[in-house]
């Protein structure tokens, strides 16, 4: 099958609610107030592309490219990042819904989480060194066997992860933050 580049171009208002875009190759793309609610996203590539205030919730991502991918007010909700292509996976996030989403086993060094709402997400054996969590709501959010080294979570609020069964070495914290990491000996914290 032959892939269709489509390179410098924006995309305003387009609904592809449940349908399938396959064989595309995206190049510094815009792509504005698009629907792709449960769309199937296989197998395509996003290079150098920018998301702004999109809804890619429910998608199938199996084998698609994310490489400088920048989503800003977007809602992403449930989707399985740890399928997508993991050659030069590089994305970043700006005041975006990612309640639900799996990172599982993905290689997200440096990357940035601003504002963002992180409900449930599971980052087990995601390796986040130096990722900033800047005043994200990481609630209920699964951290296990995790590479957390000098990520910064001051900002943060609602995390709980076990020291033990995770990689972090220099991470920043900041009170009352610090309390999830305790949550599991069950202690009492008075300030």
């Amino acid at each position: 099958m032959k892939t269709i580049l489509c390179e410098n171009k924006t995309f305003n208002e387009i609904n592809y609610v449940e349908k399938e875009v396959f064989g595309r190759e995206f190049l510094q793309c815009k792509f504005t107030n698009c629907n792709f609610t449960k769309s199937n996203l296989n197998g395509n590539d996003f290079v150098d592309c920018v998301f702004i205030a999109c809804n890619l919730s429910m998608s199938t991502l199996n084998q698609t490219m994310f490489s400088n991918i920048k989503f800003d007010n977007c809602k992403l909700m449930g989707l399985d990042f740890s399928v997508t292509n993991h050659f030069l996976f590089d994305v970043s996030f700006n005041k975006c819904i990612l309640d639900y989403s799996i990172f599982f086993k993905k290689k997200m060094k440096k990357t940035v989480f601003n504002s963002c709402s992180l409900k449930e997400v599971d980052f087990e054996e995601t390796d986040l060194t130096s990722a900033i969590f800047n005043n994200c709501n990481l609630l209920d959010t699964r951290f296990n066997q995790t590479t957390i080294e000098k990520a910064d979570f001051r900002t943060a609020e609602n995390y709980a992860f076990d020291l033990d069964s995770n990689k972090i070495k220099k991470a920043k914290f900041s009170y009352p933050g610090i309390e999830g990491l305790l949550a599991k000996y069950n202690i009492i914290i008075e300030s």
